[in-house]
């Protein structure tokens, strides 16, 4: 049997009692010289196996003063339906930054299979728990689909949703592709979500199409440690046997 590194064994031991409830949130970790001696490893192992915990979220690093256990966050459920496209924020207040138009830029052109340098319709808005910003919102559309026209994010009133506003422009949408994944927090990002970059968060990319054309597409960016996605999806009822 391969035996597990001294690192790993050690954050076994402090991790525990941590989620044992033994050692609440707030309480202070013996510090890496006193866990190398208590536990009979170098300093480097007890430094990783800090570390570790700081990655899992079980516990936080304040400079100058050491490792604590930190608390637990409130964790918000994101509702993700193929029955609407709303914002799905859930209990998270939104908070609109407003639209502006720009130019494309790769990978935005890509998702909506438009040509270099044609103009886009960005509009930006945040999701507040308590008044902190916990979710960023990002949406693309081309401008061309709208312009000229009172359908555009900038002329439509705020009462009118994205799908009601493209279908009356000419272009209903009929599919939605949401891809998700996990990636560290942009600088320009970070200053909006008042963040640091290069924490890891959670990223929902969506495409809504009208026919075979994109649309519209979006990034919801949230915080990997309070942010969870809830899918309801309608699944068509099996027909009884015996009925054709």
């Amino acid at each position: 049997m391969t035996r597990k590194p001294r690192y790993l064994w050690l954050a076994d031991q402090l991790r525990t009692p941590i989620l044992r409830g033994e050692m609440p949130p707030g309480t202070r970790l013996p510090s890496r010289t006193r866990l190398a001696r208590t536990y009979r490893v170098s300093e480097q192992i007890s430094r990783t196996a800090l570390r570790l915990l700081v990655t899992e979220g079980l516990v936080e690093a304040r400079p100058g003063s050491g490792y604590y256990v930190r608390d637990v966050p409130d964790v918000f459920r994101l509702c993700r339906t193929d029955a609407t496209s709303g914002s799905g924020l859930g209990r998270l207040s939104r908070e609109p930054f407003g639209t502006e138009q720009e130019i494309g830029e790769h990978p935005i052109n890509e998702r909506l299979r438009m040509r270099e340098g044609e103009p886009v319709y960005r509009t930006t808005s945040r999701g507040l728990a308590e008044g902190r910003p916990l979710t960023l919102h990002r949406s693309w559309e081309p401008a061309s689909l709208t312009v000229g026209t009172l359908r555009t994010p900038f002329d439509s009133a705020p009462e009118v949703g994205l799908l009601e506003r493209l279908a009356s422009a000419g272009y209903p949408v009929d599919r939605v592709v949401e891809e998700v994944g996990v990636r560290v927090l942009r600088d320009s990002e970070a200053a909006l979500l008042d963040s640091a970059p290069g924490i890891t968060v959670l990223v929902v990319e969506r495409t809504h199409f009208s026919g075979d054309r994109p649309v519209e597409t979006s990034d919801l960016i949230g915080s990997a440690d309070q942010c969870r996605l809830l899918y309801k999806l309608t699944l068509a009822r099996p027909r009884p046997r015996g009925r054709a």
